[in-house]
């Protein structure tokens, strides 16, 4: 279990010390916990002593392990295909019912993985008219921002997705308002660039920021109020958006239904606008 997982299970049993010691340690993760220990100390108003039981209260011998997790967790974040091909373990058996039946692992981790709360909460953002939405990826998962934008652009106005040029960032940036949504997509190898952006715009258009990530974390968590972490180790070189299309999927389908008359409206003016090219049996 990652540090962040065990802070927020365990939140319940801290103590008001503790829990200044927890706020400080998510509010920067997993940056704040590799301060040496008595800058963390110092940073929470408590002492080394404190710090030392509190880590040993989430399940590490001391500080010097505690900070080796958050190390590995790192190291996580950042491994390629050749570094997962290395400790993969081969599929038994014939290989596409045994690849299936880990995407199927995958989907019943991502339902423990999101409440229905944050799930709901989430969806009511996106439902939000007043609220532009603003959506982008990584240089893999921008596939997954592009599927729930094209969706939502049929289901409410006010949805563009940035494009992964950064030079014409700004351009969407400056459109920003506060309380609009900015939706980032972001799997290991994260992308800087990503994280910079939603620093810029959560700081200077006081958007709201939207996190899909796995569960090593994005930096854009940093700045992000709402965080939906998917598993995406499948236990081969590829990591798995098995669990972050179906999370869309579900997304999509739930805002739509949220205000079915403005959607069906939406999407029968959509269809009346379409170019026809002589296609028959089109997608949705």
């Amino acid at each position: 279990m990652d540090v962040k997982t065990r802070l927020e299970n365990m939140s319940p049993e801290f103590t008001a010390t503790e829990r200044r010691l927890s706020a400080l340690l998510l509010m920067d993760y997993p940056f704040a916990g590799l301060l040496p220990i008595q800058e963390l100390a110092s940073n929470t108003k408590t002492s080394p002593p404190t710090v030392s039981r509190f880590v040993s209260k989430l399940g590490f011998s001391g500080f010097q392990e505690f900070q080796r997790q958050l190390i590995e967790e790192l190291k996580e974040g950042q491994r390629s295909p050749v570094d997962l091909q290395k400790t993969s373990a081969p599929v038994q058996g014939a290989f596409l019912a045994g690849f299936l039946d880990r995407a199927e692992d995958i989907l019943e981790t991502t339902k423990a993985s999101v409440t229905e709360v944050q799930f709901e909460k989430v969806c009511g953002l996106l439902s939000d008219p007043k609220r532009s939405i603003y959506v982008i990826g990584g240089r893999m998962s921008d596939t997954i921002a592009s599927y729930i934008s094209r969706h939502l652009r049929q289901v409410r106005v006010k949805v563009f997705q940035l494009p992964p040029d950064p030079e014409v960032w700004p351009e969407y940036l400056l459109r920003m308002r506060p309380r609009d949504i900015l939706l980032v997509v972001d799997f290991r190898r994260y992308q800087v660039s990503l994280a910079k952006l939603a620093n810029k715009a959560h700081r200077e258009r006081h958007a709201q920021i939207v996190l899909m990530t796995d569960p090593w974390m994005s930096p854009v968590a940093k700045n992000a109020s709402e965080v939906l972490t998917v598993p995406i180790d499948s236990g081969t070189l590829w990591d798995s958006y098995t669990g972050a299309l179906a999370l869309m999927e579900a997304i999509v389908t739930r805002v739509a239904e949220n205000n079915w008359d403005q959607t069906k409206g939406r999407i029968e003016a959509w269809d009346a606008s379409r170019i026809e090219f002589g296609e028959t049996n089109e997608e949705n």
